[in-house]
């Protein structure tokens, strides 16, 4: 036993980029996949997201000194570091809660699929540390490992059900097909995204509003559709509310707007890399399972950060959560190691919204306040994890992740096995915007179905000229 416990932990301690690559490499050996051609795959896997988190990190060394020059140029009291996912993700793999959640959000998967409740496969085993987290700080408050697992059990179904919703979502915005949305973090915000969107669609004015840059044809793109012109604005506004010098300010611009350029170069990447096997996938359980047809490999957000509309709303919302952070009452938090992490966060949200940007970036101002003072509540509790998992840091220090800290789903359903009746409360209207998120999925099949079957009659046309 304490062998296997010791295995695992060696194999979490991989990066996510050599984890899930190592992961997607044996499930192609499984399916008799073309050994040449599941290693290509696997390679561009792991080099798309290896470029990511290198990205981020380019990101985070030169955003985190303009952010913190801002807040002390203003002289506010915000002492709770955000120090990012990573840690918190390490953090909760210490937990006892972590590794009996692999087996059974797997069962839990299975289950799913078998039933017919989902067709999704969600293989990103690395994003389980999402729903482990509410498990490992219901455990924190009661060490009662039954319930913390019913928990992290929950919060997988309501994930996994979610991310079978976003595939017609995908295939529509980016054109591929049997691919899905996984963390939680992007996911769990679908049906209020489904919601606001629904209510943008009914007020009159607002409705007509519209800007995709991930839409626009060559002829009519504008200089501001490309994202690395929003960095260079973001960065020339950030340097410049930093006090920073005129050479450090079109440093920082310059630095931002190369992050946006190789960003969707590696959900590209990423993209291309789990073309070939999620297809293979879906061909191999469909011959052995003739009717599981239709289905979809959940995978992280960076699958679809290529998407110019998604990179422009995290982008343009990064200074907003600055500024929001700088002026509302109670929070504690500067945003810092997360706040790269918001391009991911509103991929779901962009994508319901149709790549609309001007409805993603008002969209998304509710769930940065949502953030900032559930991250500075969950702190205390999330430090006294960091130091039960042996992180050392000074005892008056309190830590914090800016976006995964501050989830509002996550926190719901702590809220939920704490008792809180207001979170009770709130579970008919979640009840309200799940029914109209699963109307919008069926709406987005149909719409999907109809316009394959234009194209194909199309083509068909086109061949008969």
């Amino acid at each position: 036993m304490d062998f296997i416990t010791s295995a695992i932990n060696s194999f979490f301690q991989f990066k996510a980029y050599v984890m899930l690559p190592i992961i997607v490499l044996l499930i192609a050996i499984i399916i008799r996949m073309n050994i040449r051609e599941a290693l290509l795959s696997v390679l561009k896997l792991a080099a798309g997201f290896a470029g990511i988190f290198i990205a981020f990190e380019f990101f985070i060394e030169n955003i985190n000194p303009a952010v913190k020059a801002l807040a002390e140029i203003r002289n506010l009291d915000l002492p709770i570091l955000d120090v990012g996912w990573p840690p918190l993700a390490a953090i909760t793999w210490a937990s006892p809660v972590a590794h009996l959640s692999i087996p059974l959000i797997i069962a839990i998967n299975i289950i799913m699929v078998w039933t017919n409740m989902v067709k999704t496969i969600y293989i990103d085993i690395w994003n389980y540390w999402h729903f482990a987290l509410v498990g490992a700080l219901i455990f924190s408050l009661n060490d009662n490992l039954v319930i913390a697992l019913i928990a992290t059990g929950l919060i997988a179904v309501y994930t996994i059900k979610l991310s079978d919703w976003t595939a017609p979502e995908v295939e529509r915005e980016l054109g591929i097909k049997g691919l899905s949305v996984s963390p939680l973090s992007s996911v769990g915000m679908l049906p209020y995204a489904v919601g606001v969107n629904w209510l943008f669609a009914h007020i009159p004015g607002l409705k007509k509003l519209n800007y995709n840059p991930h839409k626009l044809g060559e002829d009519k793109q504008s200089v501001f559709s490309e994202p690395m012109v929003i960095g260079i604005i973001v960065g020339l506004l950030l340097g410049i509310s930093a006090g920073y010098s005129f050479k450090l300010t079109l440093e920082l611009s310059v630095h931002i707007a190369a992050v946006m350029f190789i960003l969707p170069k590696c959900g590209s990447l990423i993209g291309e890399g789990m073309g070939n096997v999620s297809e293979k996938l879906r061909d191999q359980i469909q011959k052995r399972f003739p009717k599981k047809t239709g289905l979809n490999v959940a995978l992280d957000a960076g699958a679809v950060m290529h998407h110019k509309s998604i990179l422009t709303t995290g982008l343009i919302l990064m200074p907003i959560s600055v500024f929001i952070a700088l002026i509302l009452p109670g929070n504690k938090t500067l945003p810092l190691g997360d706040l790269p992490s918001l391009i991911s966060q509103v991929a779901v949200i962009v994508l319901i919204c149709r790549g609309n940007v001007i409805r993603s970036v008002v969209a998304g101002i509710p769930v940065i306040i949502g953030y900032l003072l559930i991250a500075t509540k969950l702190a205390p509790m999330i430090t006294n994890l960091a130091h039960d998992a042996g992180a050392s840091f000074p005892a008056d220090t309190q830590i914090t992740a800016f976006t995964d800290g501050g989830n509002p789903v996550r926190f719901w359903v702590l809220e939920l096995f704490k008792g809180n009746w207001i979170a009770f409360a709130i579970i008919p209207v979640v009840g309200v915007l799940f029914y109209i998120s699963y109307r919008n999925y069926r709406h987005s099949l149909t719409e999907n179905t109809l316009n394959a079957q234009l194209q194909e009659a199309e083509n068909i046309n086109a061949e008969s000229l």
